[in-house]
């Protein structure tokens, strides 16, 4: 399948869970499971009721087996969303988020609702901070300067989702500032 054009210099949301799928997390094993090499680490031994730290993918693998429980991270719960929701709509800036909370939440509440205490609740947290956060970068963008931009806080959706349009936008700020008179014709007369 095509992708549109504005997607083809940018990652898709896919392909950034597939990303974040290697971030660690926390989980109790049901199951008692010797350490275990991978291409990208080795993990365990797995001994239940011991907590455990391992990747994203390995443990929505287990889940779906049956064979752990997944431990949301702490950022992951209602108190933590509240707060930052409150300031992201009572602040200029973007409040501090883990880089890859978007594609995290989403693998940990599709794979492990029942393990995630109030899901509900976290998925229209999650959804207004969104929103927020897309309105400031929306404002922000309206004040590019070609010489900076500076994004402190600014996640990996967000900058994916940016990502087309800001290339664009620089390129063409690049050229106006090499040629004030506004003249592309690329020629003297």
């Amino acid at each position: 399948m095509a992708l549109p054009v504005s997607l083809r210099n940018s990652l898709t949301p896919p392909e950034l869970e597939l990303i974040a799928s290697e971030e660690l997390v926390e989980i109790i094993p049901l199951i008692a499971m010797e350490r275990t090499a991978f291409i990208s680490g080795a993990y365990g031994p797995l001994r239940p009721p011991n907590k455990a730290k391992i990747p994203l993918w390995m443990a929505m693998n287990l889940k779906m087996k049956k064979k752990c429980h997944i431990v949301a991270p702490e950022w992951l719960s209602v108190e933590f969303l509240q707060e930052r929701f409150a300031q992201e709509t009572s602040r200029p800036e973007f409040s501090q988020m883990p880089f890859r909370f978007a594609e995290v939440a989403k693998l940990l509440l599709d794979s492990a609702p029942d393990d995630i205490q109030n899901s509900d609740k976290i998925r229209s947290l999650l959804k207004d901070i969104r929103e927020a956060r897309q309105a400031k970068s929306r404002e922000g963008l309206q004040k590019i300067d070609h010489s900076e931009l500076s994004l402190p806080n600014f996640c990996s959706m967000e900058i994916n989702e940016i990502r087309p349009f800001f290339v664009r936008a620089m390129g063409v700020l690049t050229q106006l500032t090499r040629d004030p008179t506004g003249d592309s014709r690329g020629f003297d007369t």
